[in-house]
């Protein structure tokens, strides 16, 4: 029998553009991402988006761009840009909120 494969672990950064602010958004990403069991973080950025890093199992990361991509029922989202990590970055354990920057 074969050994059972493993979810490579992957980490992204996502940029969420639209009507992502005052809308929820950061706490149901928030949700989402513990139900998946992704961790990382989230915050609004003054410029009007939402940025956010994630990292976990490939699938689950995948799972949590898809839903990005929707947002919650009160968002409307234009674009998502998916950039990859290039250099090491420290990880929460837990997903997290944090504050605008």
């Amino acid at each position: 029998m074969p050994a059972p494969q493993h979810d490579a672990q992957v980490a992204r950064r996502l940029q969420i553009h639209g009507q992502v602010q005052g809308v929820g958004y950061r706490w149901s990403m928030a949700r989402e991402a513990m139900r998946l069991g992704v961790q990382g973080w989230v915050r609004n950025r003054r410029e009007g988006f939402v940025e956010a890093l994630v990292a976990g199992g490939a699938d689950a990361v995948q799972q949590l761009v898809a839903w990005a991509r929707r947002g919650p029922p009160a968002a409307s989202v234009s674009a998502v840009e998916v950039l990859p990590i290039t250099h090491p970055v420290d990880v929460p354990e837990a997903f997290e909120q944090r504050p605008t920057v």
